[in-house]
């Protein structure tokens, strides 16, 4: 089934309020704003993370250091992918310690690749603090991690998956619902 024939359980208005919300609550919950870096994971965390800066330099005037992460290679499934793997580029944009550092993912599920992000982060140093934003919890976590901003809470079964699509990558903004095994 094309995902044309699937409607959106969020369409791009509806991401771009739940964008803005963690944008806000980034900024209600962070006093000191200028020692906050937003880091996106690798894919879909990457243009979500660039929204939110954006939006708090709208709304505050400040330029947030962003960053990229990829969690490739500390994936805790990295040697079952059976493929080569591509990583892509990791930037740190500034020495973490004193740093309040909010990774921002599109979709958390388990919790593994939140995991991993932290290994990798840890990689550059110990920041004060590190937060944690996600434009959707479908829940099902194995691991003791929770957001400290949520988009969206979405309540799926393990049988279904959620496929976020950016218009910085997809050509358009949104969220569809299937069952996994309709790829």
């Amino acid at each position: 089934m094309s995902d044309q024939n699937i409607p959106p359980i969020m369409d791009s208005d509806d991401m771009e309020r739940s964008i803005m919300r963690i944008s806000h609550e980034i900024i209600e919950k962070n006093r000191n704003l200028s020692s906050i870096v937003l880091v996106g994971i690798h894919t879909r965390g990457v243009p979500i993370a660039k929204r939110i800066a954006n939006n708090i330099n709208k709304l505050k005037g400040l330029e947030v250091p962003f960053g990229e992460l990829d969690i490739t290679f500390y994936r805790d499934d990295f040697s079952t992918k059976g493929a080569i793997l591509n990583a892509a580029k990791t930037d740190i944009p500034s020495d973490l310690p004193g740093k309040t550092i909010i990774l921002v993912d599109d979709v958390l599920y388990t919790g593994r690749s939140i995991r991993a992000a932290v290994d990798h982060l840890l990689d550059y140093g110990r920041p004060a603090r590190v937060q944690l934003a996600v434009l959707l919890d479908r829940g099902h976590r194995e691991l003791p991690i929770r957001p400290d901003y949520v988009g969206k809470n979405i309540p799926t079964s393990k049988e279904q998956r959620i496929q976020v699509k950016l218009n910085e990558i997809d050509g358009k903004d949104c969220v569809l619902l299937t069952d996994a095994d309709s790829d």
